[in-house]
């Protein structure tokens, strides 16, 4: 992937991973938007970041994509580089009925939903400027934290939905990448450590994985995710296990 002189938008960009990778394509002397669901911490970002453009955009709300992807098409013509990072991740507990039927979801529309409907809006634009689309998976997509079951299986079908879209991009310039990050320490991740799960920095996931862009990998796999993934293949049942006994201390407690 080339790394300068892009025009690239990071969703989900205002704080962790998204806002880590951010600032390196910054750094780097590209074009950079981030967009957030909560304008007071793209503010926030703004001042910190000047040179960073900020947009108030929820990827769960497709009225807001769209409208995001028309703004886009208009003030950045040149974009040819899509980040899909927003996500949300929660523990759950599915030994009981839940309270709200359709917050249950949640995870599945931002997670998954935002990144097949930005794609769709967007592929347009990325096609005439033969750009780039950089999916944010999980290693959960191989093995998952049976604590956070939607989130993982979110992850997983992201995962399915790139290996696909690289297939039906070929040769129409676009080049697909599945960034597959281990877990990293964010305030989304911030109870791992309490449970025992080994994590990254963000610095060393942005290192690891400017290291792969550069060589040219299609599917990246910073950190233990190439063990996860050799793992899955050799012990399924072993490291499936492994990380039930890590994470079921996440697990909320059923109601009294």
């Amino acid at each position: 992937m080339r790394l300068t002189g892009r025009t690239i938008l990071v969703t989900g960009g205002s704080a962790g991973i998204g806002l880590a990778f951010a600032r390196k394509f910054l750094e780097l002397g590209n074009e950079v938007i981030v967009t957030g669901r909560r304008q007071a911490a793209l503010d926030a970002v703004k001042i910190r970041h000047p040179k960073l453009h900020t947009i108030q955009s929820d990827s769960a709300d497709p009225a807001q994509i769209a409208a995001l992807a028309a703004r886009l098409k208009r003030d950045f013509p040149k974009l040819d580089v899509l980040m899909n990072n927003a996500g949300v991740g929660v523990a759950e507990n599915l030994t009981e009925p839940a309270g709200d039927l359709a917050a249950l979801m949640d995870q599945m529309e931002i997670n998954v939903g935002g990144v097949i409907r930005t794609t769709s809006a967007l592929i347009d634009i990325l096609t005439a400027n033969r750009g780039t689309v950089i999916n944010v998976s999980s290693a959960l997509a191989f093995v998952p934290v049976p604590a956070m079951p939607v989130y993982s299986a979110s992850k997983a079908a992201v995962h399915s939905y790139t290996q696909s879209l690289r297939f039906q991009l070929e040769g129409s310039g676009v080049e697909v990448i599945d960034l597959m990050p281990p877990a990293v320490r964010t305030e989304m991740t911030s109870e791992f450590a309490q449970a025992g799960i080994k994590t990254i920095t963000t610095e060393e996931l942005v290192d690891r994985t400017f290291a792969a862009l550069r060589a040219g990998k299609q599917e990246i796999r910073p950190g233990q995710s190439n063990l996860l993934a050799f793992m899955r293949r050799l012990a399924p049942g072993f490291i499936n296990r492994q990380l039930w006994n890590a994470s079921k201390t996440l697990v909320p407690a059923a109601a009294a």
